[in-house]
């Protein structure tokens, strides 16, 4: 089989493949933003289409791409591991590979958390910190916090408190407690029965990059452990350099009894997901010989993936990405805070490193709020594309709306950008931001850009 030649033949069939035999409704959704390119190429932070139009990507795959796309390192771990015949998941031995991630993965570590577990994905680890926890502890309960994102599992989609993703999928698995992100009284509330295994938290809830109270994390940590249950920092967006520091619990020198990872780790080819706990968790669970599969993942310790986690994490120390991310951040933060006092619709400015969001909100002038009203009548949240759709067709840049039913743009792009990058995403964002302002005008233009591929696809283009 020759990959090559066929995805020469056929690559402006994607849509219509997708349409036939995957989710047609995302076909939709990409048709009628705007969004239905062929890209044909992608190198670092940039999208190439069939014209050779180059995009920068801050979406960067959900986060998956921190190191960008196609990095040589990356690319070279897994070409050597290929190379040389390695035996590949026995199950009934012990590989090198997954050892030596292992081990790397707790020097980075906060101390004290000294074992790992490897999976597929963030779900994947959401669901084994949940039974950990709950054999550990010998207790039933979770507490998570309403608006995070934990997976689409049924565990980890028990843990996320956005009912959007929820509805018809119930009953959900019982004994998760919802309280309020950033609200510790009522998680003292809902630790007080002593019956809760783990509080479980994205340390910055990634839809919304809504960041907590300084003092928030620090005390939760406190009175979780003071009720004898454990915290689980859920890293899959935020670990490994995105927020400007290896864990974003390092922004408020906690330590939690677990932390899930994934994304990143990949290096954006092979899926991986990481758990990091104490070592009295996984005694607990792995306590006698018969138990040693009591819980596991069949690819979870393959060796393309081991390859990319080690790879990936020497090319985050070798090119000092956590100090670039960090840099970046405080650069694009600095230049668009202007905006908050500039237009009445922007909100905020917010994020720490790599992960920015741009909060919109209903204006004070007649005519701005009457446009907002218009947009929010037709659907909750579709003032941000006002901002997303201009971006991508003008200024050929990849963002996402932070959240279903929000008037939040979020960026989080690779921690590769340079400062043409940065630059490209001042000027486009000032830009977008300006014409956002124009009023029924910019709510006719969007109406158009909708009707018109409404249209076509009703024509079957």
């Amino acid at each position: 089989m020759n990959i090559q030649k066929i995805i020469q033949e056929r690559y402006k069939e994607n849509f219509s493949l997708h349409d036939r035999y995957l989710n047609s409704q995302m076909v939709k959704v990409l048709k009628t933003i705007g969004f239905d390119r062929h890209y044909v190429k992608a190198e670092g932070a940039y999208l190439y289409d069939e014209k050779d139009n180059r995009y920068l990507d801050l979406l960067s795959g959900f986060g998956v791409f921190a190191l960008g796309r196609n990095h040589p390192v990356i690319v070279q771990a897994l070409q050597d591991v290929l190379s040389i015949d390695l035996p590949n998941l026995v199950q009934l031995d012990v590989s090198i590979l997954s050892g030596l991630l292992a081990e790397k993965l707790v020097s980075l570590s906060p101390k004290g958390l000294d074992r790992v577990f490897f999976a597929n994905s963030g779900t994947e680890t959401i669901e084994a910190a949940i039974k950990f926890s709950r054999y550990a502890t010998g207790k039933p309960k979770i507490i998570y916090c309403r608006g995070g994102y934990h997976g689409l599992s049924l565990g980890s989609l028990s843990a996320t408190g956005d009912t959007h993703y929820k509805e018809g999928f119930g009953p959900l698995v019982p004994d998760f407690i919802e309280i309020p992100f950033g609200d510790l009284s009522a998680l003292e509330e809902a630790l007080s029965q002593r019956d809760v295994a783990a509080f479980i938290t994205e340390p910055i809830q990634g839809h919304g990059v809504w960041i907590p109270a300084d003092d928030y994390l620090p005390k939760a940590a406190e009175l979780v452990r003071h009720y004898g249950a454990l915290f689980i920092a859920d890293e899959v967006q935020t670990g490994l350099g995105r927020t400007g520091k290896w864990w974003a619990i390092d922004h408020w020198s906690i330590t939690p009894d677990i932390i899930c990872m994934a994304k990143a780790l990949s290096g954006g080819f092979v899926p991986i997901g990481a758990l990091v706990c104490k070592n009295w968790i996984f005694d607990r669970v792995f306590n006698r010989m018969d138990r040693a599969v009591i819980h596991g993942s069949t690819f979870g310790k393959n060796n393309l993936a081991m390859a990319a986690g080690l790879a990936t994490l020497d090319v985050l120390e070798s090119e000092n990405l956590i100090d670039k991310s960090a840099q970046s951040g405080r650069i694009l933060l600095a230049a668009l805070q202007p905006l908050v006092q500039q237009y009445e619709c922007v909100k905020e400015i917010r994020g720490k490193g790599m992960m920015i969001a741009l909060e919109f909100t209903e204006p004070k002038s007649l005519s701005l709020r009457m446009s907002w009203k218009v947009l929010e009548a037709a659907n909750k949240g579709l003032f941000s594309q006002l901002i997303t759709v201009p971006l991508f067709a003008r200024h050929r840049i990849l963002s996402q709306v932070a959240g279903h039913g929000m008037n939040i743009v979020k960026f989080i792009p690779p921690l590769i950008l340079n400062q043409s990058d940065l630059n490209w995403i001042i000027n486009a964002v000032q830009d977008v931001v300006i014409s956002a302002h124009r009023g029924p005008k910019a709510v006719w233009d969007l109406g158009k850009v909708f009707a018109t591929k409404a249209l076509r696809m009703k024509a079957g283009s």
